[in-house]
C-alpha cells in the first residue's frame, strides 16, 4: 500500500511540492497511506484548485472582462 501512494506521489507534481513544504505529512502517509485523499484535499485547499476557486477566478475575469468594455463601450 505505502508504495502505491509513493507512485502517487509522485506521478502529481502539485502534490510532489506540497509533500516537500509540508513534510508532516510524510509521517502521517507512512502511518496510514489512507490519508493521500487528505492530503490532497489540503493541498488543492491551499492551491486554489478547488472548484469553488475555479469559479470565483472565472467570476473575477468576466468582471475584469465587463470593466473593460464598460470603458471602452
Amino acid at each position: 500500500m505505502i508504495n502505491e501512494t509513493i507512485f502517487r506521489v509522485h506521478q502529481n507534481p502539485l502534490l510532489y511540492q506540497y509533500l516537500k513544504y509540508h513534510s508532516y505529512w510524510y509521517k502521517m502517509l507512512y502511518r496510514n497511506p489512507n490519508l493521500l485523499n487528505d492530503m490532497v484535499n489540503e493541498m488543492k485547499e491551499e492551491y486554489k484548485l478547488t472548484t469553488k476557486d475555479k469559479i470565483d477566478s472565472i467570476c473575477k475575469k468576466m468582471n475584469f472582462i465587463s470593466n473593460l468594455l464598460g470603458v471602452f463601450g
